[in-house]
């Protein structure tokens, strides 16, 4: 989702749940499908997200469940992350590991 549009429907929302017409868990719901952009991550991002976590590319790719060789490829520039691995690899970037451990 666009960051516009979706910064219009939160809004319109938050305007909604100020006069009463929406509640707290619609909201709740509302914010939990406005997920944020993911943005796309290439190999010093990788690197530096792995050494701010402090693990080996073995473990962190058993973190981000895919084999120590894609590790390796994402963080020689070979590969990139796609799909759950990226959306993995932005829940780590933001709210740590902790988020998924």
């Amino acid at each position: 989702m666009r960051k516009s549009v979706r910064k219009s429907i939160m809004g319109t929302m938050v305007d909604l749940k100020e006069i009463g017409l929406v509640k707290d868990i619609t909201m709740r719901n509302i914010e939990s499908l406005c997920l944020p952009d993911v943005k796309n991550y290439n190999a010093a991002d990788i690197v530096k997200l792995r050494k701010s976590t402090k693990l080996s590319q073995a473990a962190f790719a058993a973190v981000v469940n895919v084999s120590t060789s894609t590790q390796q490829k994402w963080e020689r520039g070979d590969k990139k992350p796609s799909g759950a691995s990226k959306r993995l690899l932005d829940v780590i970037e933001r709210k740590g590991l902790g988020a998924i451990l």
